[in-house]
């Protein structure tokens, strides 16, 4: 049997194919030590070891066969699968919401590279269709590709394009805009999306799945109903981030771009409101407001597009015993804003004193935000944060630190004024700052206590 239909397949695990005469994309029945197994061989990655065969078993999910464990393997079958959705185009409803969607890339808009073992950003915004029909009764959608890279990958460039897209799609009235995006960096381009889109008179719902769209648990289709929902029929004009609420397929949440947070690596339930409460929650039936106040839908086009964003800004996460030099590095190489990501109500170490007085005459622009997340900037309680606010550094209220980052950003892009940003930081767009959190606005559940517990066994799992 010819290599090429071992696709990845190296060393032991090649010669056990070859012993049963099983090929890549054929279906098989593999005896081993710990049971029977049946699905259909995989590619190997290209850098995997070569000691266990793959297989999808009829659950969808992927399992590596340690080729040691195997009695027997005979082949049932053989189709070479096909993992591209094609694009279909999408139905005219009439009476339904227009809403444009635009792609970035990410888990949303990926599928599994078999050769790589990599999730790679390759479905176009068609062929989401494709993947998800149902898309055709909730709006009439037109879709462009604006981008196809991972969310790591996004950056000013990307925020401006998709603030002048935002703007031009409003003109041309649109009903509501949904962005496919990456989940690493979506709440960065969330924020970023809020300063530079003011006064939208539609929805603009940013979206994306934790787990990609070959996998039985993918959260992609039900996120993007969600969005498609919110964006066609929210009365919330706003910048928004639409993922699952709990890590069930119950409901999702909408989340303001200014306050909304990654908080787990791999849980679908990841984005979660900080300080405050989600804006709404949503399903395939209804959209229930959860917040009172917020930007409403109008009928207008007038929306204020700002796309400004400089590079010259930095984060400066503190940790004890934090030398001077980090500091001064970040100034000696031109950054003109720097975000400082402190402890308790804002500290830093005394050590680091000379190198802000450094940077205050140097006239580079200093915010404090918190490690702790949850919570204000109180500069004012202890010596330290007194001391500091002496040197220049300003606390930012209740701003979660990657906001006050894009935040200055933005602001730097526009005027280098110390007053005028100090002015332009402190006053908030769309709560970046509050006044107060609420009573809900803090909730964490910790595993173990009785309380939580009884909770999760009986309330919600």
């Amino acid at each position: 049997m010819s290599n090429d239909i071992f696709q990845g397949y190296k060393g032991g695990a090649l010669d056990v194919l070859k012993k049963y005469k099983v090929r890549v994309w054929g279906t098989t029945k593999v005896d081993t030590t710990r049971g029977t197994f049946e699905g259909t061989v995989l590619p190997r990655a290209e850098n995997d070891d070569d000691q266990h065969i793959v297989v999808k078993i009829a659950t969808g999910y992927n399992i590596g066969i340690d080729i040691r464990t195997i009695h027997s393997m005979k082949e049932t079958g053989y189709k070479k699968a096909n993992y591209k959705i094609p694009e279909k185009e999408f139905p005219y409803t009439k009476g339904l919401p227009k809403v444009k969607l635009f792609g970035t890339g990410g888990t949303i808009a990926s599928r599994l590279d078999y050769r790589t073992g990599a999730v790679i950003p390759a479905f176009s915004p068609g062929e989401l269709y494709g993947a998800v029909p149902e898309l055709a009764d909730i709006c009439n959608l037109e879709t462009e590709k604006v981008f196809a890279v991972f969310s790591e990958n996004m950056g000013p460039r990307q925020y401006i394009a998709l603030a002048k897209a935002i703007g031009k799609e409003i003109e041309n009235g649109v009903d509501g805009i949904v962005i496919g995006h990456g989940t690493d960096t979506l709440h960065h381009t969330g924020a970023a999306l809020t300063f530079m889109c003011q006064n939208l008179p539609v929805p603009v719902v940013l979206v994306g799945s934790q787990r990609s769209s070959d996998r039985p648990s993918s959260d992609a289709a039900l996120n993007l109903m969600h969005a498609m929902k919110a964006a066609g029929e929210s009365d919330i004009a706003e910048v928004m981030v639409c993922m699952f609420g709990p890590t069930s397929d119950e409901y999702g949440l909408l989340h303001k771009g200014t306050r909304v947070r990654k908080m787990h690596s791999s849980y679908r339930s990841t984005f979660r409101t900080i300080g405050d409460t989600p804006l709404a929650r949503i399903s395939r039936k209804e959209i229930v407001p959860i917040k009172k106040n917020y930007n409403k839908r109008r009928q207008d086009k007038a929306v204020k597009i700002l796309p400004y964003f400089s590079d010259k800004v930095s984060m400066l996460y503190y940790y004890p015993h934090m030398h001077p030099d980090v500091l001064d590095a970040m100034v000696e190489k031109g950054y003109e804003g720097i975000i400082i990501v402190g402890t308790g109500l804002g500290h830093v170490n005394k050590e680091l004193y000379p190198a802000i007085e450094r940077a205050q005459k140097k006239g580079v622009h200093m915010y404090m935000t918190l490690q702790t997340l949850w919570g204000y900037t109180h500069m004012f309680v202890y010596d330290t944060g007194r001391d500091m606010m002496a040197r220049g550094i300003v606390p930012a209220g209740n701003m979660l630190p990657e906001v006050a980052w894009v935040k200055l950003s933005w602001i730097l892009g526009q005027t280098k004024d110390p007053a005028k940003v100090k002015e332009m930081m402190l006053d908030p767009v769309n709560d970046e700052i509050t006044l107060r959190e609420p009573y809900n606005g803090y909730l964490v559940y910790q595993g173990g206590v009785p309380e939580v517990e009884e909770f999760v066994r009986n309330v919600h799992k």
